[in-house]
């Protein structure tokens, strides 16, 4: 990890499969961070790869996130953040390497998890009237749950399956000790 971060600056990635609440949480996290006055940003690591096409053999663009991310990260922790909150998938020890150096910061991983069916239930409201995407999303569910199982890049891990989101926001704080 970055020993001495600027101005004592931490990151916590909210890691975990498709439909488990990673960005909700995240914008939640956000909030109570907000509510404590703690300056902080919310980044949704999605929207940080999202173009196309993805380049042969970096099927999520995570190069291009990586990129990304160091610039953006750089940019709020001058402006003064403190906390940086970041939604989004990796699914390799190495992947947390590198996320944890584009970031430039201590970097803290929360998986969250839910039973299938609930995250099924999830994925089938968020995709209401889209059934490539819905049928895709359900398969890469599953998929990557095991993957995310089996890699361990985790700190913590927190189940979304019965808990309400300000509930798992504020264990996330807790368990990450950012109170």
């Amino acid at each position: 990890m970055h020993t001495g971060s600027p101005r004592g600056a931490r990151a916590l990635l909210i890691n975990g499969t498709v439909g488990v609440g990673k960005t909700t949480v995240a914008d939640a996290v956000g909030d109570l961070l907000a509510d404590a006055g703690t300056p902080h940003a919310v980044l949704d690591l999605d929207r940080l790869c999202q173009s196309w096409p993805a380049p042969p053999g970096d099927r999520f663009n995570f190069t291009v996130l990586l990129r990304n991310l160091r610039s953006i990260a750089g940019n709020y922790v001058e402006a003064g953040a403190t906390r940086l909150v970041l939604a989004g998938v990796i699914e390799r020890q190495d992947e947390r390497k590198q996320l944890a150096d584009a970031v430039g910061v201590d970097l803290t991983v929360c998986r969250l998890r839910a039973e299938l069916p609930v995250i099924h239930k999830r994925l089938a409201q968020r995709h209401d009237g889209e059934p490539e995407a819905l049928r895709w999303h359900l398969d890469r569910s599953a998929e990557l749950d095991a993957i995310l199982s089996r890699a361990a890049v985790e700190d913590f891990t927190i189940d979304t399956t019965t808990v309400s989101v300000p509930d798992v926001a504020a264990s996330v704080i807790r368990t990450a000790d950012w109170q």
